[in-house]
């Protein structure tokens, strides 16, 4: 009776947070279209005798394999740190360690199974489109049929379910294992340290990106470019592991700057020195949309600025279609992350409110964040760019310099400030609209 009963608090704990659910529900819907995409277009492929367009394919899908592992995890990881209060909570009321981690593991398989089916659905139609624009730029010759699969089915949902229980036991292993009275304590405090093992495997995956990008370029041309997108995974994996102690030393950093601005500008800083790991996971989604992007596109825009052609002219669709595609699914998935860290600090939005702030000023608080956070992905994610291209471009032209035109370069900055503010502003707005106390008695 005991056990029956800590575990249905440990789910009712679990389900007073929607918002998570539904985020972690988003992030394997998306994982789930792209990867069911990529499979039914290698399977529509596999008969196509045209040079490439099977290795294509299969980059495509390896990829956003990659892309859904790194989503999801994140997304995961940030839906169980904001229910440490509640686990820390039903722990002191006698739930086991065992019963948490399997509740937690229940939540993630009831959020990700149904989603991910629903967008291996998506992820056909996605395929067609692309099928049938791989057929106007000449990469499929005419009248070449297209098939489902149904291996995207159980590869698409076998990925996203693993790959949201492993993120979601991982996650909260250790808090499982603390004592009831040291879980409380952190669950109000936050863990200000990343651990043991997450450093070093950040720093081995930053070094180990470096490494390979100097490496490569000193290789032939070929090389470099079939390297180049291995390196990029580097740097993101390497940008995500140490996301806190990236974000909290740079809000040090503005501080200077932006107090001038007033109390909303220092405030906003004083919250992101503070609590580095929950702005960390707003900023590596965003970190993976501008360093794909940039890195994909710069290539185009180089190689057409040094030599007058971009490429052929399917071999740029494809590459453009696919940037298009993996951007949109991590800006999806960052708008995600980012809604449901505002949505979570509803609490400290109405506190705010109580002791007399107005809108306008917790509206400008927000704003501020968002512009930190837009403004950190932006130089991480130029960063890792750079780095990526480097010798590839070195390479191919004898400069590793990259040619961007301003506009590109413009659009890039202007969508991401965009993204975040309204990511964090639209759920601010929303809690605005209730009265405090009601928000209060809620949370």
């Amino acid at each position: 009776m005991i056990n029956m009963t800590t575990t249905r608090l440990a789910l009712a704990a679990l389900r007073a947070h929607r918002p998570a659910f539904a985020g972690t529900a988003v992030a394997a819907l998306f994982a789930s279209a792209v990867m069911s995409a990529s499979t039914t277009m290698l399977w529509a492929t596999s008969g196509v005798r045209t040079e490439g367009v099977g290795d294509m394919a299969l980059v495509l899908l390896i990829g956003s394999i990659y892309m859904s592992i790194f989503v999801v995890v994140s997304t995961m990881g940030t839906a169980v740190t904001q229910q440490h209060r509640e686990l820390a909570l039903v722990r002191a009321v006698g739930a086991r360690s065992g019963q948490v981690r399997r509740a937690v593991a229940a939540q993630a398989l009831a959020a990700s199974v149904p989603a991910a089916l629903l967008g291996c659905a998506g992820g056909c139609a996605l395929a067609r489109v692309w099928f049938d624009g791989m057929v106007e730029h000449g990469l499929i010759p005419a009248g070449t049929a297209f098939s489902l699969t149904w291996l995207a089915v159980p590869l698409s949902v076998g990925v996203t379910a693993v790959t949201s229980t492993l993120a979601a036991v991982l996650s909260v292993l250790r808090f499982s294992l603390l004592r009831p009275a040291r879980a409380l304590e952190e669950a109000a405090t936050g863990r200000r340290t990343l651990g043991l093992v997450r450093t070093p495997l950040g720093l081995a995956a930053v070094a180990g990106g470096v490494a390979l990008s100097v490496l490569l370029s000193r290789g032939p041309a070929d090389k470099a470019g079939q390297g180049a997108f291995l390196v990029l995974i580097l740097f993101c994996v390497g940008t995500g592991l140490l996301g806190p102690r990236i974000i909290g030393p740079a809000a040090w950093l503005v501080s200077a700057l932006v107090g001038r601005f007033g109390s909303s500008a220092r405030l906003a800083m004083l919250n992101i020195r503070t609590q580095p790991r929950r702005f960390a996971a707003a900023v590596v989604p965003l970190v993976l949309v501008v360093g794909f992007g940039l890195t994909k596109i710069g290539v185009r825009t180089t190689a057409e600025h040094r030599t007058g052609s971009a490429g052929a002219r399917g071999e740029v669709w494809l590459d453009y279609f696919g940037t298009g595609l993996y951007a949109g699914f991590a800006a999806i998935a960052a708008a995600n992350t980012l809604a449901m860290i505002s949505f979570e600090r509803r609490r400290d939005v109405a506190l705010l409110r109580v002791v007399g702030s107005r809108r306008r000023q917790v509206r400008a608080m927000a704003a501020w964040e968002a512009a930190m956070v837009a403004l950190t992905s932006l130089l991480l994610g130029t960063a890792i760019a750079l780095a990526t291209l480097a010798p590839l471009l070195d390479a191919a032209f004898g400069s590793p310099l990259p040619y961007l035109p301003w506009p590109v370069a413009a659009s890039i900055a202007a969508g991401t400030l965009l993204l975040t503010l309204l990511a964090t502003g639209l759920p601010v707005r929303s809690v605005l609209r209730s009265r405090a106390v009601h928000v209060l008695q809620a949370a």
